[in-house]
């Protein structure tokens, strides 16, 4: 006999709460399922969902971080151009100064 009524939708973070019950506080999937009335099919998908997307997280993770390191780079690349510029502007002016006053 078919289900009648509305279907309920879990959201992410209600699916990883009901996961860890199982997986961190130990709880038995019969007494989750059997708690919020959801099948244990149901219950097994998100965690196999869970675990073919963990890698997700900490790449995500990984490449914030390398942003991060990729933009200080170029941060200091910019500047070190900058000193760069500077001294060679004093460079000249200094040249031209002992020009003027002949000692080259």
């Amino acid at each position: 006999m078919a289900r009648k009524g509305k279907r309920r939708y879990f959201k992410a973070a209600e699916k990883v709460a009901i996961l860890k019950r199982h997986l961190v506080e130990r709880e038995e999937v019969s007494a989750i399922c059997e708690d919020l009335k959801i099948h244990p099919n149901q219950f097994y998908e998100w965690q196999k969902l869970f675990f073919e997307n963990g890698v997700k997280a900490f790449e995500s993770l990984e490449n914030r971080e390398e942003e991060v390191l990729s933009t200080k780079v170029s941060a200091l690349e910019s500047k070190l151009q900058r000193k760069d510029a500077v001294l060679s502007e004093l460079m000249e002016a200094h040249l031209a100064l002992k020009k003027n006053f002949g000692e080259i």
